[in-house]
């Protein structure tokens, strides 16, 4: 250890995730790890500035008897564990001794194993519970009537400070609205017939619609099919679809990650087999099926086949634009645009597509901000985080204010809403394939 060097040269790697051995939910073995992690963490600090979980960390090892890790009580750890909500920013930005560096360090993936023994010991509370169940509070509350109920109760002051103080969630707190027809009755399915392919890509796409997007945000969904169709791709929707998982996952609810994955995989890997590739409008949908889900099925051949043919829809279109298959005949000007730089797209390693593909726009002022929301979906809504997320928003916020911007915009339209939420001027965030649309005048 005192030779190691700092940093790699390599690029970072994950391992996988060996979540079905029974070693994985060994709670002393997990503390052994955590507090050896704890100590290289206690003794870098870099990652200060990126989420609670670092100065909660530090606070501890400082106001300890010994001022070290070994000095803070082992159940104490555990508010460490409950302020990551697994945004990968220390991982991808920050630490110099992620694997391959000897010294193996993934704290997002350490969290997520702590958050998974912690749920398999004590499960979640009904909050927790109802907040990651997407599929099931997006079906309840888009039933027609009970949506525009949900949606004025949201609205409500007398009523959000009773949900505060009977079910934990906070009253200041953006709560999404819900549209009760979903997006996946918006979508009609094209054929794919004569669908040109370019590059990698085929011209022709499954939309995974994701929970937020079929309830929540169904009009950038409407926005992203106008963009592909305009530039000749076909686009449809699979038969079947459940939430990707991400909420469960960062819940530590492994097995219910695991059923969703049993109805997604086989279905979106069908259509794989028939020369379809898969796009979805929420970063971490895309990131639970190109990362998390390959991690915990590193042997499982159908979601590999799902993960090379899964996109983000700005990473399709530029790489149809190099093969020249994108259309660039903009219409209408965008203007000054802040642009927020989504965790969970950034975490993919695919480049700065987004920007580039707003770039065309002929005219565009882009200010790309690259900050973490904190609003990770469940985090920014609870009673005991939410000013906590706010706080850690606050650089995103001030950067939009400063620039006032024409548009602010986030390929995360949870991320958007958090910026709204601290602007709290009354103003929208736009979707930036809505931007797109926008500037094609479609």
């Amino acid at each position: 250890m005192a030779g190691a060097r700092e940093g790699s040269l390599e690029a970072p790697t994950r391992h996988a995730l060996d979540w079905k051995n029974p070693d994985f939910y060994d709670e002393g073995k997990l503390f052994t790890e955590l507090e050896r992690v704890f100590d290289i963490c206690h003794g870098c600090r870099r990652c200060i500035s990126l989420c609670q979980s670092f100065p909660v960390l530090f606070d501890l090892v400082d106001e300890s008897p010994t001022m070290e890790v070994d000095g803070v009580a082992k159940d104490d750890y555990w508010k460490v564990v409950d302020q990551c909500y697994l945004c990968d920013l220390c991982f991808l930005t920050k630490c110099p001794y992620v694997p391959p560096h000897e010294w193996d360090l993934d704290f997002p993936h350490l969290m997520l194993q702590a958050k998974a023994v912690k749920f398999k010991k004590d499960g979640a509370s009904l909050r927790d519970k109802t907040l990651t169940s997407t599929d099931a509070v997006g079906s309840l509350a888009g039933i027609p009537v009970v949506s525009g109920v949900v949606n004025a109760l949201n609205r409500n002051k007398t009523f959000r400070g009773i949900l505060e103080d009977s079910f934990g969630v906070h009253r200041d707190a953006k709560l999404p609205e819900f549209y009760s027809k979903p997006l996946r009755e918006r979508v009609t399915r094209d054929s794919g017939e004569g669908a040109e392919a370019a590059g990698p890509t085929s011209g022709k796409v499954v939309l995974f619609t994701t929970c937020y997007g079929n309830r929540n945000d169904p009009a950038s969904g409407e926005d992203l099919v106008a963009v592909f169709r305009h530039n000749g791709i076909a686009v449809t929707t699979a038969t079947e679809e459940k939430c990707c998982g991400m909420p469960k996952l960062e819940l530590g609810d492994m097995e219910a990650v695991a059923r969703s994955k049993e109805v997604n995989i086989p279905t979106l890997a069908r259509l794989v087999d028939q020369g379809w590739d898969i796009v979805a409008p929420v970063p971490s949908c895309v990131l639970m099926f190109k990362q998390e889900l390959p991690l915990m099925y590193p042997d499982d051949p159908d979601v590999a086949k799902v993960r090379d043919a899964m996109y983000d829809p700005f990473e399709y279109l530029m790489l149809r634009h190099k093969h020249g298959r994108l259309k660039t005949d903009f219409k209408n000007p965008v203007g000054k645009v802040s642009y927020h730089a989504a965790c969970h797209q950034r975490v993919q390693r695919i480049g700065p597509k987004t920007k580039e593909a707003l770039e065309l726009i002929p005219g565009i002022e882009i200010e790309t901000i690259e900050r973490c929301s904190g609003h990770d979906g469940t985090y920014a809504v609870k009673k005991e985080t939410h000013e906590l997320s706010m706080k850690i928003a606050r650089p995103v916020v001030n950067k939009v204010k400063q620039r006032a911007p024409d548009h602010y915009s986030s390929d995360c339209a949870m991320a958007g809403q958090q910026i709204a939420n601290g602007l709290g001027d009354g103003s929208e965030p736009e979707h930036p394939i809505s931007l797109l649309r926008i500037a094609y005048g479609i």
